[in-house]
C-alpha cells in the first residue's frame, strides 16, 4: 500500500501491461475510485535530453518524470544493473532505425511487471518486469518495445487521432438528432480508438525485435516474455463473478497477448538466420543475465509494505494484520487487496484522512461507500484504537466495514461475501482484530525477499526448489514461472535458475 501514489496519465505509453490482468479487479467489487492525473503539455520529440540530470530536464518532462517516481516507488539504486540496463539500451540504440536518438533509462523501484516510454526518449523498466525476465533478449525485447513507440511516434499520432475522433464526437452530438443512432457513433468511435492504439502496440513489437535482432539478441525472446507475462498474470487470483478473464476486451488499449505471442513469432521468423545463436550461446547469455540479477529485492520494499502469507506488515507505517483462512494478499499501489480462494469473499485495505473532529461513525454515514444500512453503525475499538463498523449491501455482495484510527490517519477495512453469513461475518471480525501496532523488533527485522540464483544439481527437481522458495502460495508455479518454465518443463542439471529467498 502506497500512500500518495496516482495512476499515471498522459503520455507515458505502458507497453508491457496486460489489460484487465490481476486482481486489480477486485477493485469492481469494492467499488474503488482511482483518480487520474491531468495531461501534461505537449513534448517535441525532436530534442530528446541525451542522459541529463533531472535538473536538466524541460520542465514538462520533469513533471512527467516526477510523476512516474512516484507512483513507481522511486528509483531502484543498483550501480551494476543500471550500468548493465544502459549498455544494453546503448546496443539497441546502434542497431535502431534513429541512431541519432538518446535515450535515458530508469529502473523503478516496484514489483510490478512494467515499461514504458515518453516520447522524448525517458525509458522505463521496473525491477519486477527485469527479475521476470531470465536473459538479455527478454529485457532487449521489452525496452525495443518501447524505443518502437518513441521511433515511430505513437504518441504524438496517438493525440492527433484522439483529437480527431474528438472533433467526430462533438459533430454528432451537435448535430444529430437521432439520439440512439448518436450512441453508437460514439461506441464506434471509442472502438476505433482502441484498435488504432492496439495496432500501434503490436508495430512497437515487430520495431522492437528487429531492434533486438540487429543488436544480435535473439528474436525470439519477446515470444518468450510474452509467455511468462501471460503466465505471471494467470498467478493471480480474481474474485468470480466481475468479469471473465477468458472474455477478451475489445476496447482495452493493448491486444490479447496470445495475439501479441502469434504475431511475435511471426516477427521473429524473419530475423531467424540473421541471429542462429546455438543453445550453448542462449545458455551462456542466460547465465550472464542471472549473475546481473542475483541478490536484487524481489516483491514488494518494506518501505511501502509488504506481504507475508496471510499476514500484510507496513515498517514505515508501523502496523500489521493477518487476513482470513484461505485468502491470498496483493499489496497494490492503492490499497491492499485479499481474494479467497474460489472467489467468494474478497477484501481491501487502504487508508484516508479524516478530521479528527468527525467521529468515525459519523465517517462510515458519510456516503464514501452506497447503501450502508445506517442502524448498523455503531463504534468500537480494536486493539485499544478507535474504530466504527456497519454492513452495507449490493446486487451480488455484502459488505462488512471498519475504520480504524491510527495516528493520524484512518484505515478502511472493506470485507465483501456473496453469502454473508454469521460466520462469515465473525471471520471477517476476527481478522480485523489482528489490526495491531509493529513492536520496534518487528519493524527492525522486517526485510525484503531477494532472487538467489542457484545451480541446479543431479536429482533436483522442479518441486524439490520450488520448496526452498520464501513463497507460502502456490510454490511450484511460482518457480516455474519466475524460470519460464512451461507446465511439463524439467530442469537440466548445471543449469541455473532463480528462486525467491530471505
Amino acid at each position: 500500500m502506497r500512500a500518495g501514489r496516482a495512476a499515471i496519465a498522459g503520455r507515458a505509453l505502458a507497453g508491457w501491461a496486460l489489460a484487465g490482468a490481476g486482481i486489480a479487479l477486485l477493485a469492481l467489487v469494492l467499488a474503488a475510485c482511482s483518480a487520474q492525473l491531468p495531461a501534461s503539455p505537449q513534448v517535441s520529440l525532436s530534442a530528446p535530453p541525451a542522459q541529463t540530470p533531472e535538473a536538466d530536464m524541460p520542465p514538462a518532462v520533469l513533471q512527467e518524470h516526477q510523476r512516474i517516481l512516484a507512483a513507481y516507488g522511486g528509483v531502484y539504486e543498483d550501480p551494476r544493473l543500471q550500468a548493465t540496463v544502459q549498455q544494453l539500451v546503448e546496443r539497441l540504440v546502434a542497431a535502431s532505425e534513429r541512431p541519432e536518438l538518446h535515450y535515458r533509462v530508469t529502473i523503478l523501484n516496484s514489483d510490478t511487471v512494467n515499461a514504458f516510454a515518453l516520447p522524448t526518449g525517458q525509458l522505463y523498466v521496473t525491477r519486477g518486469l527485469i527479475a521476470l525476465a531470465n536473459d538479455e533478449s527478454e529485457l532487449a525485447a521489452v525496452i525495443g518495445h518501447e524505443m518502437g513507440h518513441v521511433i515511430a511516434r505513437h504518441a504524438e499520432l496517438r493525440e492527433e487521432k484522439v483529437r480527431a475522433e474528438q472533433l467526430g464526437d462533438q459533430v454528432v452530438a451537435d448535430f444529430s438528432t437521432d439520439a440512439e443512432a448518436g450512441a453508437l457513433a460514439l461506441a464506434k468511435s471509442k472502438l476505433r480508438l482502441a484498435q488504432f492504439s492496439q495496432q500501434q502496440e503490436l508495430d512497437a513489437d515487430a520495431i522492437g525485435i528487429g531492434i533486438a535482432a540487429r543488436a544480435g539478441f535473439d528474436p525470439y525472446g519477446s515470444v518468450r516474455f510474452l509467455a511468462s507475462l501471460q503466465a505471471n498474470s494467470d498467478l493471480k487470483p480474481r474474485p468470480n463473478g466481475v468479469l471473465n478473464p477468458a472474455a477478451p476486451d475489445f476496447l482495452s488499449s493493448h491486444p490479447e497477448t496470445p495475439e501479441r505471442i502469434s504475431h511475435a513469432q511471426a516477427v521473429a521468423r524473419q530475423y531467424r538466420a540473421a541471429a542462429d545463436d546455438t543453445p550453448q550461446q542462449l545458455a551462456a547469455a542466460r547465465d550472464a543475465y542471472l549473475a546481473d540479477i542475483d541478490g536484487m529485492v524481489f516483491g514488494e520494499d518494506p518501505s511501502e509494505g509488504f506481504v507475508r502469507g496471510r499476514r500484510f506488515l507496513h515498517p514505515r507505517l508501523g502496523f500489521t494484520f493477518t487476513a482470513p483462512e484461505g485468502f491470498v494478499l496483493d499489496n497494490t499501489a492503492k490499497a491492499v487487496l485479499g481474494v479467497q480462494r474460489g472467489g467468494d469473499a474478497a477484501l481491501r485495505l487502504d487508508v484516508v484522512q479524516v478530521p479528527a473532529e468527525q467521529t468515525l461513525a459519523n465517517y462510515l454515514n458519510s456516503g464514501w461507500i452506497e447503501n450502508i444500512d445506517p442502524g448498523s453503525v455503531h463504534d468500537i475499538t480494536i486493539n485499544g484504537f478507535a474504530a466504527a463498523t456497519g454492513t452495507a449491501k449490493g446486487d451480488d455482495w455484502d459488505f462488512r466495514l471498519y475504520v480504524i484510527r491510527f495516528g493520524s490517519d484512518v484505515y478502511r477495512f472493506i470485507f465483501a461475501s456473496k453469502k454473508f453469513t454469521p460466520d462469515i461475518d465473525r471471520v471477517f471480525r476476527e481478522s480485523v482484530g489482528t489490526f495491531r501496532r509493529m513492536s520496534l523488533s518487528e519493524i527492525q527485522h522486517a526485510k525484503p525477499l531477494h532472487l538467489k540464483v542457484v545451480k541446479v544439481k543431479p536429482g533436483d527437481t522442479v518441486e524439490k526448489l520450488a520448496r526452498r522458495m520464501a513463497v507460502s502460495d502456490r510454490q511450484v508455479e511460482r518457480f516455474r514461472v519466475l524460470n519460464g518454465l512451461g507446465p511439463t518443463d524439467s530442469l537440466k542439471p548445471g543449469s541455473e535458475v532463480k528462486i525467491v529467498a530471505e
